[in-house]
């Protein structure tokens, strides 16, 4: 009996590690989203003021302010994709380049854009053969969208040179860009003189996000936004301007979107951690929002909602 007893006590610890192992694996890797900008298509500087909000930016630009795009990484596939070609289209590819080194360029595997308005679009010209003149760049486009530049110069250039290959996308279909990341386009109501304006679900293997950057009232939308909200874990929405004050020299009719005001009261009965879902993004050169230190911005984050910050990294 003895000879058992001290076998046994022997064994136990033996028994113990082969049964609670310590492992300690590294952390897998994950697509994620990166903020490429967050400014409104004119930028920040904006032509032609002379506001304060843009005289100290004309002596000392600031090198963050970028106009709204988002950045799209899979490091398991080794694929980069990117949200929007705006005019500052090549420091945005650089910067997405820095997140997706494995890319033998700065060119990313597809372009998704959501409108013909010119901070959303007009980076594709970096793509012709008077710059980098790129071969066959995927360019994810609804319907209206692909007929604007299929018939109309310049851009049908870089269709004919091969410079992007149109990509199709329909209305509400999960597209599945690889095998971790589907991405789903809804149709928003903007203003559409060229095409139609889309948003996109953008759908990793844990998190989902939303990135509205453009719609004219959330209320003229088929869709409720605040349920959206419910159904994913990260909204990048229009922001562009703060209250209807900001924009004084204007008809606000003849450029209507929410105010962040408008947006935040809608969640105003909405839980913390869904507000805590929300970065406005668009933001107006004349958005105090733009400042992180500005009383406007610091009154954003204690409601619960964000500003969407250049280089934030999102998590899919």
């Amino acid at each position: 009996m003895s000879i058992i007893i001290f076998l046994s006590l022997i064994c136990m610890p033996l028994m113990d590690f082969l049964i609670k192992p310590e492992i300690n694996l590294p952390p897998q890797p994950t697509p994620f989203l990166v903020v490429l900008g967050n400014v409104q298509d004119g930028g920040s500087p904006h032509i032609g003021c002379t506001k304060s909000c843009c005289a100290v930016l004309w002596k000392n630009p600031d090198s963050q302010r970028k106009v709204t795009c988002l950045g799209l990484v899979d490091p398991v596939n080794e694929q980069s994709f990117i949200f929007e070609a705006t005019p500052d289209f090549p420091e945005q590819l650089k910067a997405l380049h820095m997140f997706a080194s494995f890319q033998k360029d700065d060119i990313p595997n597809g372009i998704f854009l959501t409108h013909a308005h010119i901070g959303h679009y007009s980076g594709l010209m970096y793509l012709g053969k008077e710059a980098f003149n790129s071969y066959q760049t995927a360019v994810f486009v609804m319907p209206k969208m692909q007929f604007f530049l299929e018939k109309n110069g310049p851009w049908n250039q870089l269709i004919n040179e091969e410079n992007i290959e149109i990509k199709p996308l329909t209305n509400q279909v999960h597209h599945p860009i690889n095998s971790l990341i589907k991405v789903k386009p809804f149709l928003i109501p903007h203003r559409d003189e060229y095409s139609e304006t889309v948003g996109y679900q953008i759908e990793g293997p844990n998190k989902t996000a939303v990135f509205i950057p453009d719609i004219d009232k959330w209320h003229e939308w088929e869709e409720d936004i605040t349920e959206k909200i419910t159904l994913v874990d990260y909204a990048f929405i229009d922001g562009t301007f703060l209250d209807s004050d900001e924009i004084n020299h204007r008809d606000v009719s003849e450029i209507p979107h929410p105010f962040i005001n408008e947006t935040m009261d809608l969640f105003s009965s909405m839980p913390i951690k869904e507000k805590n879902k929300i970065y406005f993004i668009h933001l107006n050169h004349t958005n105090a929002g733009l400042n992180n230190n500005s009383e406007q911005a610091k009154k954003i984050r204690n409601l619960g909602f964000h500003v969407a910050n250049y280089l934030e990294k999102f998590p899919l």
